[in-house]
C-alpha cells in the first residue's frame, strides 16, 4: 500500500470509491465499492477487478497524463442495469476513482423525452386532421353545405379531443406540483362516491349500463383533497362504463381494513369492478404509464387521452395510498384504491 494515501479517507466519501497506485493496482476501497464489486476488497491489478476496458483505459490515461478523466461503468445487479458516471482524479501515489449512479437521472431524462414525443404526437394527429378539413372547406367543399356540415362536425370532435388532452396535461401538472404535500382536509369518501355516481348516471343510461353501490349511507372519513379524490372515483367509474362495454355493471364496494401492504395503519378500501372483456396480464403493469393504451384506436374513439390512470396513480400516491389492478381476459376488471385513515 502507498504510504502517501490514508485508506480511512475513502470511508468518508459517500460514493463507491477506491484508490489505485501508479501501477494501476487497487490498494484501498470503501464498503460501497465492495458492494458493487466484491473483488474490490482485494489488492489486485484493476484489470482483474473491473473487467470493463473503458474504465481501465481511463485509469491508465489518468496515471500517465496526471489529468482527471471521466468514463461510464455499467453494472447489472440481476434486476436492472445501472449506469455509473466514473471520475478518475490524480493524487499523490496514484489515482482516486469515484462512481456516481446516474441510472435514475437517465431514466427521468428518457421519460421526459418520451413525454414530449407523445404529447407532440397526440396533438399532431387532430391538428393535421383539422388543417386538412379546413383546406377542403376552402377548396373542393366550398359550396357544398352537406360536406361542410360533416367536416365541421369532425373538426369539432378533433378540437374537443385536443381540449381534453390539454386539460389532462394541466391536471397532471397540478398533481405533480403538490405531490410532496399530503392533503389533510377531512373527506367523506362515501358521500364523494355518491356524488360521482350522480354525475355519471347519464353516461350509464346512455350505454344501458348500471352503477351498483349498495352500501348504507354513513360517513367514512380520510384525510385528503376532495376534488382530487372525486377525480379518481369519477375516472375509475367512467373507465368501467366505457371499457366494460354496453350493458356492463360497474359494482362499487367500500370497506374498512386494519392494514394493507404499503399503507400505514387503518385504511379504506374502495373497489370498482366491471364484468367487461378484461385485460391481458401483460398490460397490467403498464396501465398507469402516461399515454399507454391497450388499444389506441378504441381508446381515442372513447375519448381517452392515455393520461387518466397516470393522473389517478399520482393522486393516490399524494394521499400516501395504494392502487391495485386485477383483471383476466373474459372475467372483467377490478381496481382497488386503498387510502389511509390517518
Amino acid at each position: 500500500m502507498t504510504d502517501s494515501f490514508d485508506p480511512a479517507i475513502l470511508e468518508g466519501i459517500p460514493l463507491p470509491a477506491f484508490f489505485v497506485d501508479g501501477r494501476a493496482r487497487l490498494v484501498a476501497s470503501n464498503a460501497r465499492v465492495v458492494e458493487l464489486q466484491p473483488k474490490a476488497s482485494e489488492s489486485l491489478p484493476l484489470i482483474l477487478v473491473f473487467r470493463q476496458p473503458a474504465l481501465n483505459d481511463a485509469v491508465e490515461k489518468c496515471l500517465r497524463s496526471r489529468q482527471q478523466q471521466r468514463t461510464v461503468y455499467l453494472h447489472n445487479d440481476g434486476r436492472q442495469e445501472h449506469r455509473y458516471d466514473v471520475s478518475i482524479t490524480p493524487a499523490e501515489g496514484g489515482a482516486l476513482v469515484c462512481f456516481r449512479d446516474i441510472t435514475e437521472e437517465r431514466q427521468l431524462d428518457q421519460m421526459r423525452r418520451d413525454f414530449v414525443a407523445n404529447v407532440s404526437h397526440e396533438l399532431r394527429t387532430p391538428l393535421t386532421a383539422i388543417l386538412g378539413f379546413i383546406e377542403t372547406l376552402q377548396g373542393p367543399a366550398k359550396g357544398d353545405p352537406n360536406a361542410q356540415e360533416r367536416f365541421l362536425g369532425t373538426m369539432a370532435a378533433e378540437a374537443s379531443r385536443m381540449n381534453r388532452l390539454v386539460g389532462d396535461l394541466l391536471s397532471l401538472s397540478r398533481v405533480e406540483e403538490v405531490s410532496r404535500m399530503r392533503p389533510t382536509d377531512p373527506v367523506d369518501v362515501d358521500g364523494l362516491i355518491r356524488s360521482a355516481i350522480r354525475n355519471l348516471s347519464p353516461l350509464a343510461e346512455e350505454s344501458e349500463s348500471q352503477i351498483v353501490f349498495d352500501r348504507e349511507a354513513s360517513e367514512m372519513i380520510v384525510p385528503g383533497d376532495s376534488d382530487q379524490l372525486l377525480q379518481v372515483v369519477t375516472n375509475l367509474i367512467e373507465n368501467a362504463l366505457k371499457y366494460g362495454g354496453e350493458g356492463t355493471e360497474a359494482v362499487l364496494s367500500l370497506s374498512e381494513i386494519d392494514r394493507a401492504t404499503g399503507v400505514k395503519g387503518e385504511a379504506l378500501n374502495l373497489t370498482i369492478s366491471d364484468n367487461g372483456p378484461g385485460i391481458d396480464d401483460v398490460h397490467i403493469p403498464r396501465l398507469t404509464e402516461r399515454f399507454y393504451r391497450i388499444d389506441s384506436h378504441r381508446s381515442r374513439e372513447m375519448g381517452g387521452t392515455g393520461l387518466g390512470l397516470a393522473i389517478v396513480k399520482h393522486i393516490i400516491n399524494r394521499h400516501r395510498g395504494r392502487l391495485e389492478i386485477e383483471s383476466a381476459l373474459g372475467k372483467g376488471t377490478s381496481i382497488s384504491v386503498i387510502l389511509p385513515k390517518n
